[in-house]
């Protein structure tokens, strides 16, 4: 099984991270613009839709407010199995964002990483233009 991390400082403070984060419904319009047209919340699951039309079914395991993370999974569609968790820590004056998926099979997980590291990016400019910490 792949393991993939990425990890971000985010010019932005944790409360208004966190708050993104949360907002499991609002990815397309809170936290990955672009990178996610499109969230539709269903129950306890999400479809997303990505941008380049990829869409996705993520079960929501926990909203864990006291650690600040979020967990989710993909069953079936192309994975055998697909966990995945973000979560916000504070780190200096403003926060670090973690992401982590475990992935099978491995052929799926250069893509993932892929996806991975575009989104990452798009969640500190998204985050960083709401705080006012960038043009």
């Amino acid at each position: 099984m792949a393991s993939i991390r990425k990890e971000i400082h985010i010019d932005a403070s944790p409360q208004l991270v966190w708050e993104a984060l949360r907002d499991v419904g609002a990815l397309h319009t809170r936290l990955v613009p672009g990178f996610i047209t499109d969230t539709k919340l269903e129950g306890n699951s999400r479809v997303v839709t990505f941008g380049n039309g990829m869409t996705a079914r993520e079960d929501i395991v926990s909203v864990d407010e006291g650690r600040h993370r979020v967990a989710w999974a993909i069953v079936g569609q192309q994975f055998h199995h697909y966990g995945g968790a973000a979560r916000v820590e504070p780190d200096g004056s403003g926060s670090r964002f973690i992401w982590t998926a475990d992935v099978l099979p491995d052929e799926l997980a250069a893509n993932v990483d892929s996806m991975m590291a575009a989104g990452i990016s798009v969640v500190k400019a998204t985050l960083e233009t709401a705080s006012g910490s960038r043009p």
